[in-house]
């Protein structure tokens, strides 16, 4: 954290689009005392809604954080604006969901531990038990281990909810979780658990995608990080990447390969979340990049 933490702050807002929005946002925050320490904004033309994130630093002669809130809530019912205001210092409680690949698990975990990844891991929960993930360095992590049958899957999807609640865990990400959530706890969830998977939805469905994606001579290969939604691998697309590949790469390549590529995507799309860097735009997302 700088110096200036625990006055720095992160508004994300979006609204109909119209004259004044940006005059609006940066003299409200000029006369409740603030500098504007960067901004960026877009206007999606084809839907007519506006897109803000402004990182402000409260100065020493500056309105009460409750203040600024009571000004911005004024004019978001003028403009029908939905706005989220956070202290740049503010660090988000992460569930962590894995199954039996813990590749993007571990990498998630040695980010955290090197501060890249600011956050509070709230536990890791996973459907196997704690044996199967002995390659991950949990530490001193809470561990849950929530089998699922095709009996019990309710049951089990009401103890992930239960730790959701009962840990304030304001993020929760699938980490190679290999469970279907049901509409339910996806509508519980929504806008703040993300998926990664590997991008050759729908064309390669279910089990080896990688074998069959060699089978038919792909030349690319690639992930995709998002929302949850009810509509299974559809939700809005927060990150996505590809690698090249040849036909000297085998299937055990593209496992390699495609590994790599599911770690890096979830790790941005993941630091993307936390920095409040990505804005609801319908199916789509907004995604304002460092």
């Amino acid at each position: 954290m700088t110096a200036n933490g625990d006055r720095s702050m992160v508004l994300t807002l979006s609204c109909p689009d119209q004259p004044g929005i940006v005059s609006t946002v940066s003299g409200l925050l000029y006369h409740a005392g603030c500098n504007i320490l960067d901004a960026q904004q877009f206007d999606d033309t084809e839907t007519g809604q506006f897109f803000m994130r402004v990182v402000f630093l409260r100065l020493a002669q500056a309105k009460s954080e409750e203040a600024i809130v009571s000004l911005i809530q004024e004019q978001s019912v003028r403009l029908a604006m939905r706005f989220v205001l956070r202290p740049s210092s503010a660090v988000k409680r992460v569930m962590l969901l894995v199954s039996k690949f813990d590749h993007c698990l571990t990498d998630l975990l040695y980010r955290w531990r090197t501060g890249e990844l600011p956050m509070v891991v709230t536990a890791v929960v996973s459907n196997h038990s704690r044996e199967r993930l002995a390659s991950t360095d949990l530490g001193k992590l809470p561990f849950f281990h929530l089998p699922v049958t095709k009996d019990r899957k309710t049951e089990q999807e009401a103890g992930i909810w239960k730790l959701v609640q009962e840990t304030k865990t304001d993020l929760v990400v699938l980490a190679r979780y290999m469970q279907i959530l049901s509409t339910d706890l996806s509508s519980k969830l929504s806008g703040r658990c993300i998926n990664i998977h590997h991008s050759f939805l729908p064309g390669f469905k279910g089990a080896k995608p990688y074998h069959q994606a060699h089978e038919r001579g792909v030349k690319v290969i690639g992930a995709t990080a998002h929302y949850v939604t009810s509509d299974l691998d559809e939700g809005p697309i927060i990150e996505q990447d590809i690698e090249r590949i040849s036909h000297r790469d085998t299937p055990d390549d593209l496992v390699r390969k495609g590994r790599d590529i599911e770690r890096r995507v979830l790790a941005r799309a993941v630091h993307y979340h936390l920095d409040n860097r990505v804005v609801l735009n319908g199916k789509k997302t907004v995604v304002f990049t460092d």
